[in-house]
């Protein structure tokens, strides 16, 4: 008993608190903020600083950071740039998704990528950029409510009725742009049809001046793990017939389910 108390406070006290900090650090990093000082790290993190310090010695030791000794800035490290290729290369999911991606990329010139619902938020984990100059910008790692624009609405009406009902109970729903669904009426009417349609329309309601489509993608158990969009400049939608767009998509969503789920065999 006295071992297994040890143990316990061992997990608490060392293991998950230094971990849970690390991760803290890491990501606050963003394609906004690429370089970090000392004091906005312990601002953005909450981590005082002589432990900030000591975390920030160790990943830089580690290679998951790199300190510019003339600046004293902070940047994410190439070992998580290699770490990031072998999450590529080795997930199934990715494995299986890209190159149909790769291809609804080629045949619309424009912006394909993938998200998934992470801390009650939708994450982009890949993007293949437009063809075209003007474009709009996503990232992977890039995050957003679940309420706004076709991939989130995508993710949130898939969810069971509990998971939606807890996630709408919480979440007060803000404009992210003029076009954002507020009501939390309305949004659940929007939700029902993505359900009926298959698929999840926006125009402008995250990003001004975009339209996407977006489509879910189901595991072995029919339980939706992800979205793929495609994201056009809204000044050249006319360049478009969308129901084709739609079932492009479709066809590619079906695709990456079915290579997904186990074979008969």
């Amino acid at each position: 008993m006295e071992r297994q108390k040890e143990e316990v406070i061992f997990k608490k006290n060392y293991s998950i608190q230094s971990i849970h900090r690390a991760a803290r650090i890491l990501r606050a990093f963003s394609r906004e903020r690429p370089q970090l000082s000392l004091t906005e790290l312990h601002k953005l993190t909450g981590i005082g600083k002589s432990n900030l310090q000591r975390l920030l010695s160790t990943l830089v030791y580690e290679g998951f950071l790199q300190k510019n000794e003339e600046t004293k800035l902070y940047q994410l490290g190439l070992e998580l740039l290699f770490l990031g290729e072998m999450v590529e290369k080795n997930s199934s999911l990715l494995a299986i998704a890209v190159p149909v991606m790769k291809k609804l990329n080629e045949s619309t010139k424009e912006v394909v990528s993938m998200s998934i619902i992470e801390n009650n938020e939708r994450k982009c984990i890949y993007s293949i950029n437009s063809h075209y100059e003007l474009t709009a910008l996503i990232f992977a790692g890039q995050t957003s409510p679940l309420y706004a624009g076709a991939s989130a609405k995508v993710l949130l009406a898939y969810l069971s009725h509990q998971a939606q009902e807890e996630y709408l109970n919480k979440k007060d729903l803000e404009k992210v742009t003029e076009n954002t669904i507020v009501s939390v009426d309305a949004l659940q009417s929007e939700l029902r049809k993505i359900r009926r349609q298959g698929y999840a329309v926006s125009y402008g309601e995250r990003v001004r001046g975009a339209f996407s489509i977006s489509a879910p993608v189901f595991n072995s158990f029919s339980e939706i793990i992800a979205s793929v969009s495609i994201t056009i400049p809204t000044v050249r939608l006319e360049d478009y017939h969308i129901p084709s767009l739609v079932e492009q998509l479709l066809e590619g969503t079906r695709e990456i389910t079915n290579r997904l789920r186990p074979s008969d065999s």
